[in-house]
């Protein structure tokens, strides 16, 4: 056994039974009460009677000796109350308790257990009172100090509990264990010197302990004597050179206060004594980059990530660190190459794909994270986030089929998620299933209803898909409720002023919105087309072809073509129309009607 596990031992029997009740006559048998239901808990004032019958029976009776009769009654009282102890009943405990004491107060014993059942049940200062009773009626006994002590820092009278220890250590023999306890005393209460002086003297009593060296080491690093730290270090090294953990630790000391060199040095000695450790690597790793030599650091934490010991939950958060860098061009290769370690060292850790998908992610490579997030999710589908992922990198990627395979798949686990009935929607919508996609757009809405900006984002895909179904009136409340949120809804405010301008409805509140669209976005092609459309269907031909002009400086977009060959036809300039419509057509993406623009060198509308 240890000498720091000792006290613990000793503790545990202080707490469930202490010393013995020791009598000169053999005491007589106890009766025995039958189980009984717990008792109330007396009260303090109860308590406190209970105590002055038991002093001023014990004041009488000390007029004369004990008799053999109470002797023997005052132990049957003595062995009930441990018993009501033991089963945690400390109202009956200490009535019996109290009863033996009123027959025999200067028993030592006696006193040392009322005092630990009122610690055990909360009345610290009755504890306190039995428990310097005890102490004094029997100054030779370890076990009565120990829990004068304990009651003293339970009440965080701190110099109390050191007072009893010094006197415990001068006082009972073969006491000197409790030197460790002193120590740790002093170190909780910030007395770092004399903590250090107990530690001292323990160890001229016991010799060199690692546990003690580990301790002073820790004090001096408080008190910020680095050089004692370390020396404390290396006495720990040199007395114990098989053991790894003192290496690290005084490798990472040394690296935390930039002694570069040392900490060098001493994480090679740990990998002389274990080859593969990571720790050492990690810490080579970040010593060689404060250095500026990443070659040599990138070397080392990739040799870390290499091994197993590494845990992968360590190796998360090194990855999480390199994501609040990225993207880098200087690390963007480091951390997808340590993210592509950590798959092939744990694979079958989701949590491992799951950070190589961050990473990709981060990087720009959308394919590559959602092929690591959807091994994340074979491994362990119960994390939403990773879903949400997948589905965002479809949708980016304008991948129909798996937006609606991916959507499915996670509805049936996480039904009661808007945004998946939202990216269900689209991916409906996409596929020209309108039916379907006001089917998932409805319901999800109804599931959004907590989340504002959400809601204006479902009322703008089903003003989108209403007006598919041509269902206008729906169409346009949905607009106005998107609208309603965020009055500058670019997807809203181009979708609704441009459909109205199809439509020929509402052609100056289509205006009053294209315009507010473009000021905002003056060089956005899609929304300058827009709006020179709605100029284009109020007759302005003059200022659609100024803002169509303008979309085409940056796009190359056939319907943007075509809508200008129209206002040149307009505006009287119908061999340039032609051209226009020409070259819609040889781009691709034109309306049914170019081919007999085309050959009739007419407008149709």
């Amino acid at each position: 056994m240890s000498r720091f596990g000792i006290f613990s031992v000793l503790l545990l029997g202080l707490l469930l039974a202490g010393p013995t009740y020791a009598q000169q006559a053999k005491p007589a048998p106890a009766t025995t009460p039958a189980p009984e239901k717990k008792a109330r808990k007396l009260t303090r004032k109860e308590r406190k009677e209970l105590a002055r019958r038991a002093a001023v029976d014990a004041a009488a009776r000390q007029r004369s000796p004990l008799s053999e009769k109470d002797r023997e009654i005052s132990e049957a009282y003595f062995v009930d109350g441990v018993r009501f102890v033991l089963l945690e009943d400390y109202n009956k405990a200490l009535e019996r308790l109290l009863k033996a004491y009123a027959l025999n107060p200067t028993n030592a014993a006696v006193n040392y257990k009322i005092a630990e059942t009122n610690l055990l049940s909360g009345n610290l200062q009755d504890a306190t009172n039995f428990g310097q009773a005890a102490v004094k009626l029997d100054p030779q006994n370890a076990y009565y100090y120990l829990l004068l002590a304990q009651i003293y820092a339970s009440q965080k009278q701190f110099d109390q509990a050191i007072g009893v220890y010094n006197t415990l250590i001068k006082q009972v023999p073969n006491s000197g264990y409790y030197l460790f306890n002193l120590a740790d005393l002093y170190m909780a209460q910030g007395k770092l010197n004399e903590a250090l002086a107990t530690f001292d003297q323990a160890e001229k009593q016991f010799g060199p302990l690692d546990e003690v060296s580990f301790k002073k080491q820790q004090i001096y690093l408080k008190q910020n004597n680095l050089d004692k730290a370390l020396q404390e270090g290396e006495v720990l090294i040199a007395t114990n050179p098989d053991e790894v953990r003192y290496v690290l630790a005084q490798a990472q000391m040394y690296a935390v206060n930039n002694r570069f060199p040392d900490a060098i040095r001493v994480s090679n000695q740990a990998l002389k004594l274990d080859p593969d450790n990571p720790r050492a690597r990690m810490i080579l790793a970040d010593v060689y980059r404060q250095q500026n030599n990443p070659q040599e650091s990138e070397k080392q934490i990739k040799l870390a990530f290499e091994s197993p010991a590494l845990d992968v939950d360590d190796k998360v958060r090194i990855l999480i660190d390199y994501i609040k860098q990225l993207p880098n061009p200087a690390l963007n290769q480091t951390a997808q190459d340590l993210a592509g370690i950590t798959t092939r060292v744990h694979p079958q850790e989701a949590k491992a794909f799951s950070i190589a998908g961050d990473i990709q992610t981060v990087t720009g490579n959308r394919t590559a994270a959602r092929a690591n997030y959807l091994k994340a999710i074979k491994l362990d589908n119960s994390r939403y986030q990773i879903w949400q992922q997948v589905v965002l990198i479809d949708a980016e990627l304008n991948q129909v089929d798996s937006l609606l395979t991916h959507t499915e798949q996670a509805l049936e686990l996480f039904p009661n998620q808007a945004p998946l009935w939202f990216y269900n929607g689209v991916g409906h919508q996409l596929k020209k299933q309108p039916t379907k996609a006001i089917k998932s757009l409805e319901y999800g809405r109804k599931l959004a209803t907590d989340n504002p900006e959400l809601l204006a984002q479902f009322d703008t895909q089903l003003g989108d898909t209403y007006h598919e179904l041509k269902d206008y009136p729906k169409s346009d409340a949905a607009y106005e409720a998107a609208l309603t949120f965020d009055a500058n809804n670019a997807q809203a405010l181009n979708n609704y002023s441009y459909y109205l301008s199809l439509r020929g409805e509402k052609l100056d509140k289509a205006r009053e919105m294209s315009a507010k669209l473009v000021k905002q976005y003056p060089d956005n092609d899609t929304y300058l087309d827009t709006h020179g459309w709605v100029l284009y269907r109020m007759k302005d031909y003059a200022g659609a072809r100024q803002q169509l002009e303008k979309a085409l400086k940056t796009s190359s977009d056939a319907t943007v073509i075509e809508h200008y060959g129209d206002v040149l036809y307009q505006l009287g300039e119908p061999d340039k129309a032609l051209l226009e419509w020409q070259r819609a057509k040889k781009t691709g993406g034109a309306s049914p009607l170019i081919d007999r623009k085309i050959k009739d060198k007419k407008l149709y509308e």
